[in-house]
């Protein structure tokens, strides 16, 4: 909103920001708010921060936190972080979201948020990959007036707008040296300077981190500080792929369903239980991001384009006949399907006897070398890297990384 704002007699036109209030159901009403002046460096700020944080972007005032049984769902592994969570909504100790992406991150810290004595302040999110370095530290903390060339007028960074709310810091590790320093003093001293100014300014906001990368492997390989890991971790929530969550999917669906119609003004089927069981078999390393934007492409191209889609999801059909859609997929599809399935557990076992040397599993299985490449990319076998990582034991949520002696 434009304003004009009288100053020592002079009229100048001011940006006046509203925070929008949210509830549990979305868009609600108007909060606190700021005046800035718009100069070309206000304008550059007010478009920077409605790309950093959501709360002053259109998106915004469409963002609905999902009831609890869609953001949690039925599993153990999320029934406990949900238990966890009440537990310190209402503090304001720091708290670090680890999951892959797609996985509900900034979900988690919304409903966290919604739930803490601060939600009638802004969520304000910053996502660290998608600021330049060299305007960190005054697109966070802000600036004096002619703190560097082109800042013309005083403003206030992305910090300060979430006084008396909660600043989301997505993407924690891919912060440099230098402003890890800068972030641990805020943490710390809960204070502030904006660039090219003496005052302190002190912080009094909910602040959550969140990350697709463990921040602990970041630790161990020297690119994060140990000191601010232990800051940021005070309270740590690993959250589980889809994958992991496969009683879930069906509850998903449904509520996904159930919005994307509304938003695109289509109706949509219900989904038989047939096909109900090939999502719940389908990997989703999207994970729930994944999930959604395949549901919108069911709910705007139809039900013909759906089972297309079923058939060409890789793993999707294990060859169980019992997760079959009855009577929706021709014999001759069935048939090739299986094929694949079966050439992929046997180019698998070729693979694994001959320590991953692809040559000399071509020459067990009687096919070229050539051959096997292109049937390794066309079945989607995963390669020995991933293997071996899938092979690798997955760390408790609570328990503390490893030494490094």
């Amino acid at each position: 909103m434009i304003r004009a704002i009288v100053n020592n007699g002079k009229e100048e036109p001011y940006h006046i920001f509203f925070w929008p209030r949210f509830s549990i159901f979305g868009f609600s009403s108007f909060g606190d708010s700021y005046a800035m002046p718009l100069d070309p460096e206000g304008l550059r700020a007010i478009e920077m921060a409605r790309n950093s944080s959501p709360d002053m972007s259109p998106a915004a005032s469409q963002f609905v936190v999902p009831p609890d049984d869609i953001v949690f769902g039925c599993t153990p592994g999320m029934l406990a972080i949900r238990q966890q969570l009440e537990k310190v909504c209402g503090t304001n100790i720091p708290m670090l979201v680890q999951g892959d992406g797609g996985s509900g991150k900034e979900t988690v810290a919304r409903w966290v948020h919604h739930r803490s004595p601060w939600n009638s302040g802004p969520f304000v999110k910053v996502n660290f990959a998608a600021i330049p370095g060299s305007l960190l530290e005054s697109e966070l903390f802000g600036h004096k007036a002619g703190a560097f060339t082109g800042a013309n007028s005083t403003r206030i960074g992305l910090v300060e707008m979430a006084q008396g709310g909660t600043l989301f810091l997505d993407q924690i590790t891919d912060l440099g040296p230098t402003f890890q320093a800068k972030l641990l003093q805020l943490l710390q001293d809960g204070v502030f300077t904006r660039l090219g100014d003496q005052e302190e300014r002190r912080l009094e906001a909910r602040i959550i981190c969140a990350s697709t990368h463990r921040v602990d492997e970041a630790v161990m390989k020297g690119h994060f500080r140990q000191d601010l890991y232990y800051r940021i971790n005070v309270f740590e929530v690993v959250l589980p792929p889809l994958s992991a969550r496969r009683e879930d999917i069906p509850t998903i669906v449904s509520y996904l369903l159930t919005r994307l119609s509304a938003r695109f003004q289509r109706e949509a089927s219900t989904l038989e239980a047939s096909k109900l069981r090939l999502l719940q078999n389908h990997e989703w390393r999207g994970n729930i991001r994944e999930l959604e934007n395949w549901i919108s492409r069911y709910v705007l191209l139809g039900e013909e384009e759906l089972l297309e889609e079923l058939i060409s999801m890789k793993h999707a059909y294990s060859g169980r006949p019992d997760e079959l859609p009855e009577g929706s997929i021709p014999l001759k599809r069935i048939a090739r399907q299986a094929g694949r399935a079966m050439s992929r557990e046997l180019i698998l076992k070729a693979l694994q006897a001959n320590h991953w040397n692809r040559r000399r599993a071509a020459k067990d299985l009687k096919i070229s070398y050539r051959t096997l490449l292109y049937e390794i990319r066309e079945i989607g076998v995963p390669s020995k890297r991933l293997q071996k990582q899938a092979s690798k034991p997955i760390r408790e949520a609570n328990s503390p990384p490893p030494s490094a002696d």
